[in-house]
């Protein structure tokens, strides 16, 4: 009868610590899964949106609200590219007091980030360029341009400002995401058009050549 008992608190105990092994187990990984969703909330961005697409043709105003996030600070020389834009009036931009404005066909794009930017197709750029340093979360205001279009397609922007607290305070932070642009102009499609028509003569060549 002893051993019999003996027996049955050992089972017993192990059932109670492998139980116990299992809690603290998933207490860990619960842990590291708010620790990971605490980290993704305190990241700071510059996210610009579209907010509105004015006018008529062939004068349509795009307006992009901009805000930076908490725990980040824009200071002079952090900007945003919003991607594949295209062609615009010239002169139509408008931005908020210390920004200014810039297009080129590749760039600028932070170091840390890996956008996807067609060669052939006008960026939109803006360039903090205040001497007073705006600290998140704020509005930064309406970014705009007028365009021939207001059919739009999803494309992408990236941006870079400076990290305002912690132990990397001063430190440049990088971010990518999406955001509406038009859809581009036939002209500006045709150097893509040119190379997919050769790809295809030159399969068309092979094949018969075979």
């Amino acid at each position: 009868m002893g051993s019999k008992l003996g027996l049955t608190g050992t089972i017993l105990f192990s059932r109670i610590g492998a139980t116990s092994q299992k809690v603290m187990r998933k207490s860990f990984i619960l842990g590291l899964v708010l620790l990971g969703s605490g980290i993704l909330i305190a990241r700071g961005d510059i996210i610009p949106t579209l907010s509105s697409v004015t006018g008529s043709s062939p004068n349509f105003t795009w307006n992009y609200a901009a805000n930076v996030t908490v725990d980040e600070t824009v200071n002079t020389g952090d900007f945003f590219t919003i991607y594949d834009f295209g062609t615009i009036a010239p002169g139509s931009n408008t931005q908020p007091t210390g920004w200014t404005f810039s297009q080129a066909l590749l760039g600028p794009t932070p170091a840390l980030v890996n956008a996807t930017d067609n060669p052939n197709i006008l960026n939109l750029t803006w360039t903090y360029t205040g001497s007073t340093p705006i600290s998140g979360s704020a509005a930064l205001g309406i970014f705009s341009v007028i365009t021939s279009t207001d059919q739009l397609k999803v494309g992408q922007f990236s941006a870079e400002a400076t990290r305002n607290s912690g132990p990397n305070a001063g430190t440049k932070v990088d971010n990518i995401g999406t955001v509406s642009v038009p859809v581009p102009e036939s002209s500006a499609l045709l150097p893509i058009i040119g190379v997919c028509a050769a790809a295809v003569f030159s399969t068309l060549l092979r094949r018969q050549r075979a």
